[in-house]
């Protein structure tokens, strides 16, 4: 292969970022569901011939594990001499593939150039049901991976440009929302199409093999880049810990996830030998996760804009033990997989804070999801209300935590308001911010979120998957925790009930309510070592209650009118008597 110089090799990359993000914008204009079109819950890679990520607009981090493992999967079942220009293949299987779990689906569409099989465009997003006993597909008492839902080895979807019309049947039989989840995935056929286009058209400009040899120096740069930062770090050993509330069925015993960090020169090695063993529950996570995990970790530790490709993957190595929660035996159920993959990039950030200890962060508040389905009393077909909500992040170094977001691997966006009404047998009663939730800290956790709903159409089957609902945000260097969440049903009334945070298929009925609490996000440092001026700002805010301030902060707030004031010498007396 020839040597690119240095400023094609940088168009070159920057033109490869601009057809995944281009191929991302259409999946998501074209998009039927709202967990595509509204949430934006997909990613978009270009990736070589070998399965390897060139190019990926990161959505969706845990994604860049998930596609070589898909495309391995390809590869494995079919030959050269199988693969087509026009042709398309798909899998949603967590083992036989690459998929987190069933709901969502693969598409990788071989990428031809003068009659040369070069890469591949490819596309994972989130279904809106895909099967199995509950809408939504994410069952929280799976005890294996048949209960989830359909699931699709590697296989051939499109041929020579022709859709298997026997492929979408056996979808569209098994999904309570057929015409969503076949209109999604021509969506991402469609995309894919998008991105061979532009690719070729690259290829046409600089030549095949310019752009060819371009991948190893690209993946070269990526990973020189990130050994470089990890050199620059000192020697040692890092270990971190955290817990999910409960796999789903056994609801009272956490689940441990472990981390060893130990990093040496420019390598590092990440051992998860320590976590639990492998759940009856969905709570369990394989492999190609736990990588992509230790991938986003990286990006964080190193630069946010760093280039995604297979050079940082170069980098990782990991220990797994067969049969934990990370590496789990097949069938083991993994839909609930989210809460899991959070705990596990908190133990990472903690452990990685004893090696970099000027990069911190306090807890987050997970990833949790609410689903409604059930079928219309207008329409009389099925429905399916999926929606991915945050809450607080935690406290970082120099900076306050962030309020109603998404944190670490989950980017997905909340769906509008007046998209959930207008398309949903829901009203939204109450959406605001939790006064309090952020955990306390020189450096603030950000504040959880209420979001209130009045269900308006019978029979609606309700479920959840949440987590810190008892296993608190942790806050870090003397930082407090956050809140955790809460789920209730019918709250204030006589049959008011508070359920656990992996739950299913609750049926609800016009004028039944449940609100959904999001966690708040762990502080940083000791809270009276925060700047009372900021507290006041809290205050003033919403953020923080007067009484807060008091008891956490050692800052005495008064009222003035409309307004708050500082009370300075009140203050004063109130920090010194902790000295």
């Amino acid at each position: 292969m020839s040597i690119v110089d240095p400023v094609t090799l940088q168009v070159i990359q920057a033109r490869l970022a601009g057809i995944v993000q281009e191929m991302q914008n259409s999946l998501f204009r074209t998009g039927y569901s709202t967990i595509i079109r509204e949430s934006q819950d997909a990613s978009c890679a270009i990736l070589n011939r070998q399965g390897e990520v060139v190019a990926q607009h990161v959505v969706l981090p845990l994604h860049m594990g998930a596609f070589p493992a898909c495309a391995a999967g390809i590869l494995k079942n079919y030959s050269a001499g199988e693969v087509h220009e026009g042709d398309a293949f798909i899998t949603n299987h967590p083992y036989l593939g690459g998929s987190p779990h069933a709901p969502d689906m693969a598409v990788l569409s071989p990428i031809f150039f003068q009659g040369e099989w070069v890469g591949f465009a490819a596309n994972l997003a989130h279904k809106s049901d895909i099967g199995g006993p509950v809408p939504g597909s994410c069952w929280s008492q799976a005890r294996e991976i048949y209960q989830e839902g359909l699931h699709v080895p590697p296989i051939k979807y499109v041929t020579g440009y022709q859709t298997s019309k026997d492929i979408e049947a056996v979808l569209g039989a098994n999904s309570r929302t057929p015409e969503l989840v076949i209109g999604d995935l021509r969506g991402q056929v469609g995309a894919a199409r998008l991105g061979e286009k532009r690719f070729q058209e690259m290829m046409e400009r600089y030549g095949k093999e310019t752009i060819l040899s371009s991948f190893e120096q690209l993946f070269a740069l990526t990973e020189a880049k990130v050994r470089a930062e990890i050199a620059s770090w000192p020697d040692g050993v890092g270990e971190g810990e955290r817990f999910v509330d409960s796999d789903g069925i056994d609801l009272d015993k956490p689940v441990r996830l472990h981390v060893r960090i130990e990093k040496k020169g420019k390598d590092l090695l990440f051992d998860f030998t320590g976590c639990a063993d492998q759940t009856k529950g969905p709570a369990n996570i394989r492999p190609t996760i736990v990588r992509a995990a230790c991938c986003y970790l990286l990006t964080c530790l190193v630069d946010p804009a760093l280039a995604i490709n297979y050079g940082l993957a170069k980098v990782i190595d990991i220990k797994v033990r067969d049969g934990s929660v990370v590496n789990p035996h097949f069938p083991a159920p993994v839909n609930t997989y989210n809460p899991t993959v959070h705990a596990l990039v908190e133990s990472l950030l903690e452990a990685s804070s004893q090696i970099t200890p000027h990069k911190k962060v306090g807890d987050g508040c997970s990833s949790r999801s609410i689903i409604i389905g059930g079928r219309s009393n207008k329409t009389g077909k099925g429905y399916v209300q999926y929606e991915i909500f945050g809450g607080g992040s935690g406290g970082r170094s120099g900076k306050d935590g962030v309020s109603g977001t998404n944190v670490n691997q989950s980017n997905a966006k909340i769906a509008p308001i007046e998209i959930i009404e207008s398309e949903f047998s829901t009203r939204l009663r109450r959406f605001e911010l939790i006064p309090d939730s952020g955990g306390p800290g020189a450096f603030r956790g950000g504040l959880g979120f209420v979001r209130e709903y009045e269900v308006l159409d019978n029979d609606a089957r309700f479920s959840l998957r949440s987590t810190k609902h008892s296993v608190a945000p942790k806050g870090i260097d003397g930082g407090d925790d956050g809140q955790t969440g809460r789920c209730t049903l019918n709250p204030g009334q006589p049959d008011e009930r508070v359920i656990p945070s992996r739950f299913s298929d609750h049926v609800l009925h016009p004028g039944e309510i449940f609100s959904l609490d999001t966690p708040g996000g762990g502080g940083l440092g000791d809270p009276q070592e925060r700047d009372p001026q900021r507290v006041l700002n809290d205050v003033r805010h919403g953020y923080v209650t007067q009484e807060k301030a008091r008891e956490a902060y050692r800052v005495a707030i008064d009222a003035q009118g409309n307004d708050f004031v500082l009370n300075e010498s009140e203050t004063r007396a109130l920090r010194a008597q902790q000295l």
